[in-house]
């Protein structure tokens, strides 16, 4: 986010290279080219051998796959680029280019060190715990070492990105330090009501979800594919109604209507971030229950373990790309003094809409980008439920409907509940005098669906309420500590 009233823009920076000389950029780019063949060869035929070849199936290996193609990756961030500029003759970069290169450069690195670190812990327990080398290192365990490792490095670059994006403006500009929320429109004695009203609400979502995962990670028999994504659906509302509920209830309190621009791209952040977590992960869990459903007898051995490991990781990984593309195409727009912010938080809509510069590559990456990322999770989820009425009405019963329905209807009115209201705010906007309408749906799939999906997903369910009772009736125990 740039502020407005500034005498130049930066577009692009200037790589200086190697070396200034002319005579030796052949002999450079030869050099360079050769080394990125090979390691791009390399790497590539050891990743495949890896693949094809059964008796490498080993964790060692699996983490040496890994290890190459995050050197691939590493390679791929800066030769290419500099190869261009020494074959075209030319040092310069863009600025989002320059981000990029700084993102993927610290991700690759970060995840070169704790791959590193990940296959010296799996040499010592080799070495040192030798018969229990295969129940340590089993097959759930290395993807999550791996997993954790992406996340980690990927945290770790983000931080930086995030906070090179405040130094790499330009120099001789007036800054925009903050905004002005108008939050909602209520007047000034109903402010405690609705203070207690959303305190409420998001004390109910806190407590419920995580009661959820506690529930879950508690009773070995929720170890099961279903609740292991419902556990990461828990804790993504937790997370989804923190981004901005705790800032509102602050702002209501101490009649402050204003929040920091770092306040603000933070929000944009995490905002389309468990956003599109939410909707990945529905679309995972309708996929969960079409396999339960159509194929109750491969079922165990299609939702292994790694398998449901993966499609989570692929989630957040996913997730995480998508808001940090929209929040570093935010990042580039101009923004004047005193810009107002007709929402309760920073919604990439109304600040797209409150800037004064061109936003339509923003707005056309919402349109296209976004709204497929909008439409696969929902036509993946609404393809599980067709494909699951027609297995169930094959052969129909109607003590078997009703179990379906009152199983599959809950779950599909919050899917039409949190996908309508985002399709009402960001694909069928509301005029400029129906503000109050974008607010009320912002709220329905950021603070109701949320609270709701507890009681929905979870409480209603007959091995939840078990857990639940026996969780009461532990912590009741006279001898429970």
């Amino acid at each position: 986010m740039k502020p407005g009233n500034h005498t130049f823009s930066v577009s692009e920076f200037l790589l200086l290279g190697l070396s200034e000389h002319q005579e030796l950029q052949p002999l450079l780019f030869g050099i360079f080219l050769s080394m990125y063949l090979i390691t791009m060869v390399g790497n590539i035929a050891i990743s495949l051998a890896i693949v094809s070849d059964p008796h490498l199936h080993t964790p060692m290996y699996f983490f040496l796959a890994h290890f190459s193609l995050t050197d691939l990756g590493l390679s791929s961030t800066t030769v290419p680029r500099m190869l261009v500029n020494i074959q075209a003759h030319r040092h310069t970069i863009t600025y989002a280019g320059c981000l990029c290169q700084i993102y993927f450069f610290l991700w690759f690195i970060g995840l070169d060190v704790f791959l590193l670190a990940v296959m010296a812990y799996d040499r010592l327990v080799a070495i040192c715990h030798p018969l229990h080398y295969t129940l340590v290192m089993s097959p759930r365990c290395c993807i999550l070492l791996v997993v954790m490792s992406l996340i980690l490095a990927q945290a770790y670059s983000l931080t930086h990105t995030l906070l090179l994006t405040r130094i790499l403006k330009p120099e001789n500009q007036s800054s925009v330090s903050e905004f002005l929320l108008l939050g909602f429109p209520i007047q000034p004695e109903q402010q405690d009501m609705f203070f207690a009203l959303f305190l409420g609400v998001y004390l109910t979502t806190v407590l419920g979800n995580l009661l959820i995962i506690l529930l879950i990670r508690l009773d070995p028999r929720l170890h099961t594919p279903m609740y292991f994504f419902l556990s990461h659906l828990a804790l993504t509302d937790v997370s989804f109604s923190s981004v901005t509920l705790p800032k509102m209830l602050m702002n209501m309190q101490t009649r402050c209507q204003a929040i920091t621009y770092a306040g603000c791209i933070s929000q944009v952040y995490f905002f389309i971030f468990f956003g599109c977590l939410d909707s990945f992960l529905l679309a995972v869990m309708a996929y969960d229950r079409h396999v339960a459903v159509c194929h109750p007898l491969r079922y165990t051995a299609i939702m292994r373990d790694e398998f449901c490991v993966i499609l989570a990781a692929g989630c957040w990984l996913a997730a995480c790309a998508q808001a940090l593309l929209h929040t570093l195409l935010v990042d580039q727009l101009t923004f004047c003094a005193g810009t107002v912010i007709p929402h309760f938080f920073c919604d990439l809509a109304v600040v797209l809409k409150a800037s004064c510069s061109d936003t339509s590559l923003n707005e056309l990456l919402i349109l296209t980008e976004g709204g497929l990322i909008f439409t696969l999770p929902l036509g993946g989820i609404l393809g599980s439920y067709i494909h699951m009425a027609a297995i169930i009405l094959k052969v129909p019963s109607f003590t078997r409907i009703f179990k379906a329905l009152s199983t599959c209807g809950s779950h599909l009115f919050v899917v039409f509940l949190y996908y309508g209201t985002i399709a009402g705010v960001y694909y069928f906007p509301s005029s400029g005098n129906s503000k109050v309408k974008d607010i009320v749906a912002s709220l329905m799939y950021m603070v109701v669906t949320p609270m709701l999906n507890p009681f929905i997903y979870s409480l209603r369910n007959k091995d939840m309420k078990h857990a639940l009772q026996k969780f009461f009736r532990t912590m009741g125990t006279p001898g429970y500590r």
